[in-house]
């Protein structure tokens, strides 16, 4: 059988991570977990958003993946390191990846990131920043209403288009030359983004810097799929399967089916 990457999210936005996988890694087989119940994380504490990853890596290591995929900025933030040192799987996170390419693009050593509260708040990617280029400058903002614009399935409305402009207006007075998308719901919105930011701005998305992320680590310890068949992907969500299969099919592209998960054990609400 077939070892799965095991991608995580606190919703649909990690699908975005999925979406660049199967791209540019078509022969791997894909678990998928959104946590669209207790979605967003962003507000949350770091106590609560700790354990929800790990109550939902409990749940996907039953599947026994090659790789465990933390497709969340705020959880990347909270947990990665209590993660890697509890499984016996690689585990990637997507702040590095996104930094990194953030690095790359800058010319004007001024770099801007957007994200959740929770992942503006620990400082992430300021730190991720500064550690490959100590005089980089770093322009953050938290963007709540974000995610549950995405979450909702409300990408192109013009509602969605004037919360984007209003909440990035005081983005737009820096000489910046590149935003990252430090969410990965965010690459839903992201004409709206690059629209209300504009064209001097380039967009990274941790999403594509992730998968690459995926597949050099894969390669590096032989572990990439070598399947002759396309392989089939599972999806699982804690909240409304159907708005989540509506959504998925819609970024993917393919049909999918969804299976929703109901949790067995307390939960911090």
């Amino acid at each position: 059988m077939q070892q799965a990457i095991a991608i995580l999210d606190s919703g649909v936005g990690g699908l975005t991570v999925v979406k660049e996988v199967m791209r540019q890694l078509p022969q791997e087989k894909i678990i998928y977990f959104g946590d669209t119940a207790r979605t967003p994380y962003g507000p949350r504490t770091p106590a609560e958003v700790s354990l929800f990853t790990r109550q939902i890596v409990d749940y996907l290591m039953q599947f026994h993946p090659k790789m465990i995929v933390i497709a969340c900025n705020t959880a990347t933030a909270v947990a990665l390191e209590q993660i890697r040192s509890s499984v016996p799987v690689p585990v990637v996170g997507v702040i590095h990846p996104g930094a990194r390419a953030a690095i790359k693009t800058t010319r004007r050593g001024l770099v801007g990131v957007i994200g959740t509260e929770g992942t503006v708040r620990s400082g992430a990617y300021e730190n991720a920043l500064k550690e490959l280029s100590p005089f980089i400058e770093v322009i953050s903002l938290a963007c709540p209403r974000f995610v549950p614009l995405v979450e909702q399935g409300r990408f192109r409305t013009a509602e969605t288009r004037q919360v984007i402009r209003q909440t990035l207006a005081p983005l737009t007075g820096y000489p910046m030359d590149c935003l990252i998308l430090g969410c990965t719901h965010y690459p839903f919105i992201s004409e709206a983004i690059a629209e209300a930011m504009g064209p001097s701005v380039t967009l990274i998305s941790s999403a594509d810097e992730t998968a690459r992320e995926i597949s050099t680590v894969l390669y590096h310890s032989g572990q990439l799929a070598k399947a002759s068949q396309l392989p089939v992907h599972q999806f699982f969500c804690s909240g409304d399967p159907v708005m989540f299969q509506k959504i998925a099919q819609e970024w993917l592209g393919e049909q999918i089916r969804v299976t929703p998960v109901v949790w067995q054990v307390p939960q911090i609400l």
